[in-house]
């Protein structure tokens, strides 16, 4: 038996789509910064037949079925008895899938010896959500699709903060898988978006490595709009916001504006990420709050990566 814990990453460079074939690789890289607070804990016990129970619940999950069958096809596996509990709404645009699976890996590698390395459960992790390689690290994390996923900048080198604008906890109409697939195969713009991701990457590196916050948010709202844009110019469109994503872009906006160190980034789902420093963070809080299309507010510091734990 082991348990392990992982928290959800949120891109500052999103990827939208998947490499043709196995692996469930991106078709371009991104980089991610991983959240504290927020948190899956998974534990994970050899049994007499496999069965998943998630926040309480019973469940039947194609994509946690498919990861452990990959895995026994390269390891000696028993049945196992999957528990998972979340703390923050699941297919809501928090990047659940991404603290699951990179918990569910941490944990049947420490239960069962595998003796993984962290860019081995990365890359195991991948294959049930492609973003949940990043929640193997903590701080700044890229994903590359031909390198995997590394730490790029650890949290206490530079300690941003995030408030997280909840504007509904509905489980979203169309997953990411479906939604990043129907974009490939309709959006005109799919090929620009492949082509500018790669700009998009680089210049947020060199952003992190410089502790260039005004470079960071302006490529940071740059790839959130162009994401948005292309989930737009889908057929049929993706349209993942609401009144209340828009008031809180036009917030943090307007915060900047007036010279508030902060950026937002929104994944898709309804939910606005304002990105800033410490010391923004009370600022950005309150004026979030305010807004009526705001269900609450969340204030979390950057994660570690994903590890054991004592049950």
């Amino acid at each position: 038996m082991a348990v392990a814990v992982a928290h959800p990453n949120i891109a500052l460079v999103k990827y939208w789509g998947k490499r043709p074939g196995h692996g469930n690789v991106p078709a371009t890289p991104s980089l991610s910064i991983t959240l504290d607070g927020l948190t899956t804990r998974t534990r994970v016990d050899a049994a007499a037949e496999d069965s998943l129970e998630i926040n309480g619940e019973g469940r039947q999950d194609a994509k946690v079925a498919g990861l452990i069958a990959a895995l026994r096809e390269r390891f000696v596996l028993p049945a196992m008895r999957i528990t998972s509990c979340g703390n923050f709404p699941v297919g809501a645009g928090l990047a659940s899938s991404a603290s699951g699976f990179a918990a569910l890996v941490t944990a049947v590698d420490e239960t069962f010896s595998l003796g993984l390395s962290p860019s081995a459960r990365a890359a195991w992790a991948r294959r049930g959500s492609a973003s949940a390689a990043r929640s193997l690290f903590g701080g700044f994390v890229a994903l590359d699709p031909d390198a995997g996923a590394s730490a790029v900048l650890d949290r206490d080198e530079w300690p941003l903060e995030v408030v997280i604008a909840v504007t509904s906890d509905a489980v979203k109409a169309v997953s990411s898988t479906e939604g990043m697939e129907r974009s490939r195969s309709t959006s005109p713009f799919y090929g620009a978006w492949m082509q500018s991701t790669a700009t998009d990457f680089d210049e947020a590196c060199r952003a992190i490595r410089l502790r260039d916050f005004e470079a960071l948010a302006d490529t940071a709202e740059h790839s959130c709009l162009k994401l948005h844009a292309l989930m737009l110019s889908t057929r049929p469109g993706l349209l993942y916001w609401n009144a209340g994503t828009i008031d809180a872009i036009r917030a943090v906006r307007g915060l900047r504006g007036a010279g508030t160190p902060v950026f937002f980034t929104i994944d898709a789902g309804p939910q606005v990420k304002a990105v800033c420093l410490p010391a923004a963070t009370t600022t950005v809080a309150d004026r979030l709050r305010e807004l009526s299309g705001v269900k609450r507010v969340m204030r979390v510091g950057l994660g570690a990566g994903a590890r054991v734990v004592e049950d």
